[in-house]
């Protein structure tokens, strides 16, 4: 039975949670898999995304343009509140129905681009402070197909980078990072590999839900 994107946020958002939560201040300096963002702008992008994905559930205008500054306080604890706000939004029945965004894109379409990002995006920080993740597979399941078909689009936007190369041996979350153009092997301070890009559906996000980026490309 296909699991409803509530389901699959809720399972995603517990393997993310304890990743943001476990960074250290003293690493919100360094590098990540996004060569362009640091941790704390990676972070602050994630909770970009989170926030107005909440809007794009009820069907409200989102402005991607416009990047607060979320990591300051107890930003830990409020990208908790938020995730799980983001959750509830994508729970209300009825919420995959119709279409959402400025493109009219289908919903179920749309709650599947944060999902990208709030699996991704958990990648790209947990590796760049040595944190532990692993996406559940109900997650890895459904995203697999999906960002795969998102990927020409993303590419032709520039906002993935060309498919890093990966054997036959590479399980579902490899083959995942490597349609976005990530390495899967990177490490902080490594040299082998292309770095991914900051936007795990961000051309799709672009096109049709905001107007704008939100992203940077690597």
């Amino acid at each position: 039975m296909t699991q409803t994107i509530g389901e699959l946020l809720e399972a995603a958002a517990d393997r993310a949670l304890p990743v943001v939560r476990g960074i250290d201040d003293g690493q919100l300096g360094g590098g990540t898999p996004c060569a362009a963002y640091d941790v704390r702008a990676l972070v602050n992008h994630l909770f970009l995304v989170v926030v107005n994905f909440q809007a794009l559930a009820a069907r409200e205008e989102v402005d991607f343009s416009q990047e607060p500054e979320f990591v300051t306080g107890d930003w830990r604890g409020r990208f908790g509140d938020e995730t799980a706000r983001l959750v509830e939004a994508w729970s209300v029945p009825g919420v995959e129905e119709g279409t959402t965004g400025r493109m009219g894109l289908p919903a179920r379409t749309v709650g599947l681009m944060v999902l990208g990002d709030l699996t991704v995006h958990a990648w790209d920080l947990a590796r760049a402070t040595g944190a532990d993740f692993v996406p559940a597979e109900s997650v890895l399941d459904e995203l697999g197909p999906g960002l795969a078909a998102m990927a020409p689009q993303a590419r032709e936007m520039k906002m993935f980078g060309e498919p890093f190369p990966v054997g036959e041996e590479a399980d579902a979350l490899d083959r995942l990072l490597a349609v976005t153009g990530r390495d899967p092997g990177w490490r902080p301070g490594g040299t082998a590999g292309a770095p991914g890009v900051a936007g795990t559906s961000g051309a799709a996000r672009t096109s049709a839900t905001t107007g704008v980026t939100g992203t940077r490309q690597a």
